[in-house]
This record gives C-alpha cells, structure tokens and sequence, in this order.
C-alpha cells in the first residue's frame, strides 16, 4: 500500500507531503514507512516492523487519518486502502 498527501500551498510557505508506504520485508514481517516534510526537502523519515499485515495496514490508515486531520489531502494512492 502506498498514500501519498499534501497540504494546499499558499505564499508564505511551499506545501508540505507525507507519504506512507508499507510492504513485505525479507523475513516475511511487515514495514511500514512515513516520510514527510516541505515539498522539494528531502524530508524526515521513519520505519517501524510489524510481525503481519493487519497491523502494517492499520498503522498506515491511522497515520493517514491523523494527517487528513491536520490538513493534509491525499494525492495518489496504490494498493488495498478500504480502511
């Protein structure tokens, strides 16, 4: 699954994105990964593992539900998002 989203620009300020992305490691665990910042930064970025993809899946819908409660819209989304 991967959400990208963005805040709306205004002149004061570049928007800023965050993007969530989750997928299978090597050892059959899950991570889910959170990257955000100013548009044009390379941004922050933060990884967490998680044993399956019910609980992979459900940090990356509460992280997105938090951010669209900060302002953020999503942009583009891929994968199973019925959340």
């Amino acid at each position: 699954m991967r959400i990208y989203m963005q805040t709306i620009a205004d002149e004061n300020q570049a928007p800023k994105f965050y993007h969530i992305h989750v997928e299978q490691d090597l050892f059959q665990g899950w991570i889910v990964t959170k990257e955000w910042g100013a548009q044009g930064s390379s941004g922050r970025i933060q990884k967490k593992q998680f044993a399956n993809a019910e609980d992979a899946n459900a940090e990356a819908i509460e992280s997105r539900d938090k951010q669209i409660k900060k302002g953020y819209r999503v942009v583009f989304v891929e994968g199973n998002v019925n959340q």
